[in-house]
């Protein structure tokens, strides 16, 4: 009402240009991050700050909260949407997948008889029995493949020219006892042919089982369910900074405990207590888990609040408490027993003309943490500040969306001292944010970014965004994407610049192609405390099917 109110006082004073909150995808929120992550899926984008390429900030808390999808708060922002940041008004037909499959939305998808026909949708919601049964079951997946080619990256093995394929399939069981319980279920087979080099940690994970849990409703509380949930999971929550399920790795991050979750309109509250399982999120050898049954790593203990408050707008406000101890401190790895404290905002504004028709609208989202603990016997004092400012217009041909980020991740000033100022990036979607090259982490960074979207046509996304990169502190290490310590100490703190196009084709929610290019030209750390190479460059063709 108040927004209608606004609206209408705009168009009797014809002298004001009415703003106010535009209606955002719940999950399609926008991160501040670097635009090559939400083109992966090919989900839509919505608008956000620079968040497509740059920063995408997604909605809210993670989506595996809700367990009945057709009543869940899209307030996450999925991959894609975090690099593609699409102003354009939302569509009748809403994308149904979502970041987590356990959250897709089909119940809302096939009560609205107009919206159209999608693979796999019979086996979406099916009665166990008669219709009247309490018992639904749903069964989808997805299958994708990936070409790469790259040259000179910051991995290990040194300065390579090198073209490889990843291969991944996905498939989920969702059964739903009434209102009151559910059972999930998702395996994962993820490879790697045609390869050079040994594979990463994050390429290869054979027949595992990636989701397995039970929600279980505890209570009815302002007008919403809470849940116990205990299992292994995926977790995924606002701009994917700190918790993201790292779509883009051919395998997915995920984790096993307890976590209990309530949603209203107006609030989502999670708490959780968790071990990593998989090596995406950091477990190691590759040669324990690529062929062999995932375990949780009991001596890594991942847990948290995360509480996000909603508006009934695109204005949300998330603010979090996170605790990881690592039982097994690495040297020169920021590890150890880390809290981190921090929030995030985020809101946009439109921009009318005399007639009340949006003509532009300016989005802004902004997100930063403490971090203090022990870390090798020393006192830890480090955190990272991001801002996304976007402007689109959506009169002009292509819609086209200017967005600028600012990243700063905190670095160690005195590698001697009694403290360590390093930040630990915890478990992120780095690729979205740091350059789509997956060169660096966001420890010891200065990222200033520029991001130009555009869409040509009604189903083709572009993305264009430049990176310039720095070490914030010359006394500390250059990070890789594993967050590993990369050269030697000191040096000069630039480390270089980064351009990346990317273009996505999305027939509909079943099938997207989307292609990348990157170059990253390096500074004078690279050569003086790197051994030199010469440009950097990743080709890389993406086909994804859902079911």
């Amino acid at each position: 009402m108040r927004l209608r109110s606004l609206l209408s006082v705009g168009c009797v004073l014809s002298s004001l240009t009415a703003a106010d909150l535009k209606a955002e995808n719940e999950l399609t929120s926008v991160p501040p991050a670097p635009s090559a992550q939400s083109a992966y899926e090919g989900d839509e984008l919505e608008l956000t700050p620079v968040a497509e390429v740059f920063q995408p900030g997604t909605g809210t808390i993670e989506s595996e909260e809700n367990p009945n999808p057709e009543t869940l708060d899209q307030t996450e922002e999925t991959e894609n949407q975090i690099i593609f940041d699409d102003p354009a008004p939302p569509k009748p037909a809403p994308d149904p997948y979502k970041g987590l499959f356990f959250d897709n939305t089909f119940g809302a998808y096939l009560s609205n008889p107009n919206n159209p026909w999608l693979l796999g949708e019979r086996f979406k919601e099916m009665p166990l029995g008669d219709e009247c049964s309490p018992y639904t079951l749903s069964v989808g997946g997805e299958l994708r493949h990936r070409w790469m080619h790259e040259q000179n990256r910051l991995r290990p093995g040194g300065p390579v020219n090198t073209d490889y394929n990843l291969w991944r399939w996905r498939q989920y069981f969702d059964l739903q006892i009434s209102d009151f319980a559910r059972v999930y279920f998702e395996g994962l087979d993820a490879s790697i042919f045609d390869n050079d080099l040994p594979p990463t940690p994050i390429d290869i994970n054979r027949w595992n089982i990636q989701n397995a849990f039970v929600d279980v409703k505890l209570h009815e509380w302002n007008g919403a369910p809470g849940w116990f949930r205990y299992g292994r999971q995926e977790m995924l929550y606002g701009s994917q900074h700190l918790i993201s399920p790292l779509d883009w790795s051919n395998t997915r991050r995920n984790f096993e405990g307890f976590k209990y979750f309530h949603h209203t309109e107006s609030v989502h509250i999670d708490a959780f207590i968790t071990n990593p399982v998989n090596t995406g999120g950091g477990n190691q050898p590759l040669s324990q888990y690529d062929n062999g049954r995932d375990k949780p790593d009991t001596s890594v203990t991942f847990s948290g609040i995360y509480m996000t408050f909603l508006s009934g707008g695109p204005e949300l406000l998330d603010l979090y408490y996170l605790w990881l101890r690592d039982e097994t401190n690495t040297p020169n790895r920021p590890d150890g027993s880390r809290h981190t404290l921090g929030g995030r905002y985020k809101n946009s504004w439109e921009i009318m003309d005399d007639g009340c028709q949006v003509t532009r609208i300016w989005d802004f989202e902004t997100e930063g943490a403490y971090q203090f603990g022990v870390d090798d016997s020393k006192r830890v004092s480090a955190g990272f500040y991001n801002v996304v400012l976007g402007h689109t217009w959506t009169k002009l041909p292509w819609e086209p969306r200017l967005s600028g980020l600012f990243y700063y991740g905190s670095g160690n000033h005195n590698p001697n001292g009694s403290s360590n100022n390093t930040f630990n990036t915890l478990y992120p979607l780095g690729h979205a944010y740091w350059g789509i090259i997956d060169n660096l982490s966001g420890q010891n960074l200065f990222d200033w970014s520029l991001q130009l979207n555009a869409k040509p046509a009604k189903k083709v996304s572009l993305v264009s965004a430049f990176h310039w990169f720095e070490k914030a502190t010359t006394n500390d290490y250059l990070y890789n994407v594993a967050g590993a310590p990369v050269g030697t100490l000191g040096g000069s703190r630039d480390i270089g610049q980064e351009l990346d196009l990317i273009a996505i084709y999305k027939f509909n929610p079943n099938f997207n192609v989307q292609a990348g290019y990157s170059w990253f030209w390096y500074g004078d750390f690279v050569g003086t405390n790197i051994p030199p190479r010469n440009t950097a460059t990743q080709f890389y063709v993406q086909t994804t099917v859902r079911f």
